[in-house]
């Protein structure tokens, strides 16, 4: 790995990424296209859902029924955002907030090209630490504050208990994905994202990582609340989970928030296992293979919940505790083993 790539100074700090305009553009730009791809994934995945189960998905609004994203999320403004007596009115407007929140905050760490490939030595990611696997983590371990204080402010029984599901569920998975990172961390010498993208110019983590990779993608089923983990919304036994009481953009909040968490899982696991923007043809096309690779993660998660069938919870737990647990733990052991070794 080149030290010259990126210059870091002390452990947590942001490194020079360019002038305080570039970093400005940078965010403004990577959050715009990010955000822009929510609309896309849900069509994408309603139309994929569609050919799996024999149907035809959203066809009427727009071509192929391209806008029927737009006519939902009008559909929501318009809603009464009703809020129950029993209720903290000021606690069950910030969580969907905090959700949202914590999934662009975490986009900003995602590198989709080289340092130097656009002129300077800055890469084209919104902010580069040092600690960028802890930064992630950070921010993740923030994300079920926003669907505990939504279900606990809702006042009702349904949405509490979904919300402390969830709070088990990603507590018990963040243990999972910290262990199968720290694998590639041993190996690319540096927890920051760009230098491990910049490590794996001649072999992708995703081959020597395997295991790791397949359980960080595992745990971030889990960790978005995606099926075949989505417990914490469990219509058939919580009416309809945290959000319950939740309605108009309220409640298309919370969605928003989950396909987010689905694009940040897929872009880490692009940065830390999949090369990043490390693809054939010049570097300046890293943007482009970035997004294909989130853009195949994507597709994973829509093919998962088109095919699995919904776990019970004892078995999300006796999964995360008793399979995923020793497996992240073997293969940290492993990799620093062969590390020393060679």
């Amino acid at each position: 790995m080149n030290p010259s790539l990126v210059a870091v100074s002390s452990a947590g700090e942001v490194s020079p990424t360019g002038p305080l305009w570039v970093q400005l553009v940078k965010a403004v730009v990577i959050f715009a296209i990010i955000f822009q791809l929510v609309p896309v994934v849900l069509w994408v995945e309603r139309r994929l859902l569609g050919r799996f189960q024999s149907r035809l998905g959203p066809n009427r609004v727009g071509p192929a029924g391209l806008l029927q994203p737009v006519a939902d999320v009008l559909k929501l403004v318009s809603k009464e955002a009703s809020t129950p007596t029993t209720a903290v009115p000021w606690m069950m407007a910030i969580a969907p907030v905090i959700s949202i929140a914590t999934g662009v905050l975490t986009l900003a760490i995602i590198p989709f090209g080289a340092p130097g490939a656009y002129g300077g030595e800055f890469a084209l990611a919104g902010i580069d630490v040092s600690i960028g696997i802890l930064y992630f983590f950070a921010f993740g371990s923030l994300a079920f504050y926003g669907l505990v204080l939504g279900g606990w402010a809702s006042g009702s029984k349904y949405s509490f208990l979904g919300s402390m599901r969830a709070a088990a569920q990603l507590v018990s998975y963040e243990v999972a994905i910290g262990l199968s990172l720290l694998g590639v961390a041993i190996t690319a010498g540096s927890l920051s994202l760009v230098d491990i993208v910049a490590a794996q110019d001649k072999i992708w983590f995703g081959v020597p990582q395997f295991v790791g990779f397949l359980i960080f993608m595992v745990a971030g089923f889990a960790e978005s609340s995606r099926p075949p983990f989505d417990l914490a919304e469990a219509d058939a036994e919580l009416v309809a989970g945290y959000n319950t009481e939740f309605g108009g953009m309220r409640f298309g909040s919370f969605f928003l928030a989950e396909y987010l968490e689905v694009i940040v899982i897929s872009g880490v696991a692009t940065a830390l296992f999949l090369g990043g923007w490390h693809g054939p043809g010049p570097e300046w096309l890293g943007p482009t293979w970035v997004l294909l690779k989130m853009f195949l993660c994507v597709l994973l998660f829509i093919w998962v919940r088109a095919t699995l069938p919904r776990l019970r919870y004892d078995q999300l737990m006796s999964l995360g505790w008793k399979i995923l647990l020793p497996l992240a733990t073997l293969n940290v052991l492993v990799t620093a083993i062969l590390v020393v070794l060679l």
